[in-house]
């Protein structure tokens, strides 16, 4: 497939991009810097930025899908998902983050007294995301929520996935950008969450 991925040099987006490209789909890696992609096959690396959404949706034209991985409190929503629609690629897959997920019937995690003051601006962000994606009608999404710890490691396939619930197990709640960029390619070569969020863990 041919994919478009904002944010190919972050710590997620990187993942991603190796996942892809070891999978050997053409990958158009969108950077504010290029020369911070990595070099690897079948991608080609472009300079792009959520700020110039028209410019942006030029680049995006013609992919079969794209990916966002970028932090939500450094976006404007409006404008990424603008860019996006107007792209006319109606695949599009979100890295999402933790604190959306429920802890408890009704509870989220970014609504718990645990969760750090640090990361809330971060974790409502994608909230408010999340739920502008699902009064969207124009595009086939799918939003991606890791665990509570989303943090470098290995890459080993073995992980579970969910819906709304935030998945634990007896050392916590966690997934490695590597796992995780795992899931997120399965899911665009064989789709099962269209127009929904799921979660990805140990």
């Amino acid at each position: 497939m041919k994919i478009a991925l904002i944010g190919a040099s972050g710590q997620a987006g990187s993942r991603i991009l190796s996942e892809l490209s070891s999978r050997g789909h053409a990958v158009t890696a969108i950077a504010r810097d290029p020369s911070k992609v990595a070099s690897l096959p079948s991608v080609v690396a472009v300079a792009g930025d959520i700020d110039a959404p028209e410019a942006l949706a030029k680049v995006l034209a013609g992919h079969d899908a794209v990916i966002s991985s970028v932090h939500f409190s450094a976006a404007d929503p409006d404008k990424l998902l603008g860019a996006v629609k107007a792209s006319g690629v109606r695949r599009y897959y979100v890295v999402g983050g933790a604190g959306s997920l429920e802890v408890a019937p009704g509870v989220l995690l970014v609504n718990t007294p645990e969760f750090p003051a640090l990361y809330k601006a971060e974790a409502q962000g994608g909230l408010d995301y999340l739920n502008q994606l699902k009064a969207e009608e124009g595009l086939d999404w799918t939003f991606l929520s890791p665990s509570a710890s989303f943090v470098p490691g290995e890459r080993t396939g073995a992980f579970r996935l969910g819906t709304d619930q935030l998945l634990t197990n007896e050392k916590g709640s966690s997934i490695s950008f590597e796992d995780f960029a795992v899931a997120l390619v399965d899911e665009i070569e064989a789709p099962a969450h269209v127009r929904m969020r799921f979660t990805v863990g140990y």
